[in-house]
């Protein structure tokens, strides 16, 4: 799954920590990139060879080159755009959100944990199974870019989380 649960370092107050680390799934590898692109070129390429010496492959070749070098950009810019992690950290006394992307600024939001209140709106969200945390007078999404199974997921083992940092008495 394209995120973790992990035990952060205890606050000032000395309470444990969880800390979720969320991002998008990568279904294209960096190795299959280079190959993705290698084979078009080589698939683009080879009725080309049949042109050689003539002036129609002078016509034809920026154009192959073209496509290639348009296949390389989009697949880029989606690695650049996949560039996400959310980090929720979660004690008994804040819940600290924070979202970094490569193409916005980093955004942040912080509430009381008992104030925090997740929801999942299965339907009427940009997508299914949406989850939202509210609290401190905001709304805020997360882990829009999951898949829908691993959003339930995600909405289940926090709703335990919080159950037991809830119940658990202060220190």
């Amino acid at each position: 799954m394209p995120y973790e649960w992990t035990t952060a370092p205890s606050g000032p107050d000395g309470q444990p920590r969880r800390m979720l680390s969320a991002w998008p799934h990568r279904s294209l590898p960096k190795a299959g990139f280079a190959a993705v692109v290698l084979g078009a070129f080589v698939f683009i390429t080879i009725p080309l060879f049949g042109m050689l010496g003539t002036k129609v492959l002078w016509g034809l070749l920026p154009f192959a080159m073209l496509a290639i070098g348009a296949l390389w950009w989009g697949i880029a810019r989606s690695y650049k755009d996949g560039e996400i992690l959310e980090e929720l950290v979660i004690d008994a006394q804040m819940t600290h959100l924070s979202r970094r992307s490569a193409r916005a600024a980093p955004q942040d939001w912080e509430c009381n944990t008992y104030w925090l209140r997740p929801q999942m709106h299965p339907k009427g969200g940009p997508v299914p199974a949406y989850i939202t945390l509210s609290g401190k007078g905001r709304v805020v999404e997360l882990g829009a870019f999951l898949t829908e199974g691993e959003r339930k997921t995600l909405f289940g083992e926090l709703l335990d989380l919080l159950k037991d940092i809830k119940a658990a008495p202060p220190a």
